[in-house]
């Protein structure tokens, strides 16, 4: 798939995607989302790419949804056409023609084997700030802005932020940001725990690409691709036991790897790893764990 969006690269294991519409601050568009999706099954798919970095070209990270269709900006009946009905002329809500494209999105990003780590170079309002929420790690430039908007446009968020928000930031703070619909700042996100650091804009990607390369060059893919989706999961079990029945079965199965063994003597003979087990090939067989849900 050729790209009108964004950038894909890959360079030293990282592959950075940019969103590259600079002209128009990088608003989000339906080509945007489907650009977005398919470069991240093409992350999954490639065991040379060890780490992923999002970032926006230009001033602007993303400002949001493209409003250029004015006052229907957010009507799916007229963006989409007229949503399914039952036969009482009730909606449909079962048509996939409803579906929130950003959740979409999100949803992808949730299911990826690779950490994430966005990189926030500007203004990132709406599901340009909701669409870092999947992502695992958000480092912003001194220049970066943030906004939960939708109030002020009378929407509600989407992305599923209702789900990751409040379990990044804690409930109080995900709903005073939601509720004022404020665009605040790089410091005030740091303080909020939305990022994990601020630096100045020169150094912005200079630092998401040392905290890659620290991950992809010292720690094997399968582990992490583990790692990462248990971490994500395991937020909405309700009893640590259904951590410990993973924890279990992922560590019987790579007790005995090539990587563990590996990973055990490069320590004890005070050399550097090479791991070789590939997420393609050598995921452990309890692997999917979860039953995935379909939309209804």
């Amino acid at each position: 798939m050729s790209y009108e969006t964004i950038k894909y690269e890959v360079a030293q294991q990282i592959l950075t995607i940019t969103l590259n519409q600079p002209e128009k601050l990088n608003a989000f568009t339906n080509t945007c989302r489907q650009e977005l999706i398919d470069a991240f099954d093409r992350a999954d798919k490639d065991d040379e790419i060890r780490v992923i970095i999002v970032t926006g070209e230009g001033r602007a990270f993303c400002v949001g949804a493209d409003l250029s269709p004015g006052a229907d900006s957010f009507d799916i009946d007229a963006l989409r056409g007229l949503a399914r009905r039952l036969s009482d002329g009730t909606v449909d809500y079962g048509d996939p023609h409803i579906r929130d494209s950003g959740g979409l999105l999100t949803l992808r990003i949730f299911k990826c084997l690779k950490p994430v780590i966005a990189a926030v170079n500007g203004p990132a309002v709406g599901i340009g700030l909701t669409m870092q929420l999947a992502m695992d790690i958000r480092i912003a430039s001194e220049h970066a802005r943030f906004g939960f908007v939708f109030s002020q446009r009378g929407i509600v968020p989407e992305a599923a932020a209702s789900w990751f928000l409040p379990r990044i930031v804690g409930i109080a703070q995900a709903l005073e940001w939601c509720y004022s619909g404020k665009v605040f700042s790089a410091q005030e996100a740091l303080a909020g725990r939305l990022v994990s650091k601020v630096v100045p804009a020169d150094q912005l990607l200079p630092t998401a690409r040392m905290l890659a390369r620290e991950i992809g060059e010292k720690t094997p893919p399968v582990s992490i691709a583990l790692i990462r989706q248990m971490m994500w999961r395991m937020l909405g079990v309700d009893h640590p036991m259904e951590a410990h029945k993973i924890d279990s079965r992922i560590s019987y199965v790579l007790g005995g790897s090539a990587d563990a063994k590996e990973g055990v003597m490069a320590f004890l003979e005070k050399r550097p790893a090479c791991f070789k087990n590939k997420v393609s090939a050598d995921m452990p067989d309890c692997f999917p764990w979860w039953t995935e849900r379909e939309y209804k």
